[in-house]
């Protein structure tokens, strides 16, 4: 079983928290309270890459 977020080959999305906090989510895995997506699916480098651009 492959843990879904190391998989290169899922789409994600980019969560952020209202301390300013991002993450990488899985597309398809219930966001968790607290959370918005500020960045629809994409690819997981995409992902990481909007990351670096955004976060403060």
């Amino acid at each position: 079983m492959t843990n879904p977020f190391d998989s290169e080959d899922r789409m994600y999305a980019v969560l952020r928290n209202d301390r300013a906090e991002h993450s990488l989510w899985p597309v398809g895995i219930e966001v968790p309270d607290g959370w918005t997506v500020v960045h629809e699916e994409d690819s997981r480098a995409s992902c990481l890459t909007w990351i670096e651009a955004h976060a403060s």
